[in-house]
């Protein structure tokens, strides 16, 4: 188990949320036991205005994370050197205290995806990952954390389990790790197998932050169970017990709620940030 006071990023050991617009003011006059907050790298890369002139103000209350989602880490092409050009000039101006980014790909040739997609694990894709995010500490001139994904379907080609994937990673790079339990429980779901051994397979001495948030519930065309990663919703019941294994094994991290779409009310995601504060108060020495 980890020291309580230890972190592999410059974090608290505290609750923090992903950041809206829409809850700028009750995060200054009412914050709770929010401590740190998230945004996403890509809102950021304009030229000033309104939402940096908040993010500043922002970041004199709060710690800072930058969570990027369109560096394509897991990608077959080169990282878009403008893309990281902006992400750096980002980084140097708020100076967050985390950095992260997925184990996925997004683009191919010219064309960019939504969706945060998913890759085999192999040899071949374990070197072009590493050789990627050694571009990206060089060039932002730190630490970053690498997220798991969340998974509808495994590769037959594929000759490593995802948790000694990035176990490498963190080995051949220096990267921390940031572990997505709602990702691990979807994950775990669509492809059956146990959401408990994959944390005790995970390299949980490299974590720096850990990530909750809501799924929805469908079918696949067999009629079995498919979960889909949406950050819509409250963390389901299931996913607390499983952040209360993890914690068991790791000792406390911080630990972000994530709530992307269909956004609610300030007093509801600040009633997830507070049991997520409990759940840490209750880990702590």
């Amino acid at each position: 188990m980890q020291d309580s006071n230890h972190t592999n990023s410059g974090l608290p050991l505290a609750a923090g949320v992903g950041y809206k617009p829409q809850h700028f003011t009750q995060l200054l006059d009412a914050p709770g036991n929010v401590r740190w907050l998230e945004i996403h790298a890509e809102n950021y890369m304009g030229d000033g205005g309104r939402p940096h002139a908040q993010l500043r103000r922002l970041s004199e209350q709060f710690a800072m994370s930058v969570h990027g989602v369109g560096l394509s880490i897991g990608g077959e092409a080169p990282l878009d050197t403008d893309h990281l050009a902006r992400l750096k000039h980002l980084i140097d101006w708020l100076n967050p205290a985390s950095f992260s980014e997925h184990l996925a790909w997004s683009t191919h040739d010219s064309h960019f995806y939504n969706d945060l997609l998913a890759l085999p694990y192999t040899n071949t894709t374990l070197a072009r990952i590493c050789d990627h995010i050694d571009q990206v500490q060089t060039v932002i001139g730190r630490q970053m954390l690498l997220e798991n994904p969340s998974n509808y379907l495994a590769f037959d080609e594929s000759t490593w389990a995802e948790p000694e994937f990035l176990t490498e990673i963190s080995q051949r790079t220096g990267c921390g790790l940031l572990l997505d339990i709602n990702n691990v429980f979807v994950s775990a779901t669509n492809l059956d197998f146990s959401p408990q051994g994959y944390i005790d397979a995970f390299a949980l001495d490299k974590v720096g932050e850990i990530h909750l948030g809501g799924h929805d519930v469908d079918e696949d065309d067999h009629g079995d169970t498919l979960l889909i990663d949406s950050h819509g919703s409250e963390v389901v019941d299931p996913v607390w017990d499983l952040l209360d294994y993890t914690l068991e094994r790791s000792g406390p991290l911080p630990i972000l709620i994530e709530w992307d779409n269909d956004v609610p009310d300030w007093p509801l995601l600040a009633a997830e940030a507070e049991r997520a504060a409990s759940t840490l108060q209750m880990r702590a020495v």
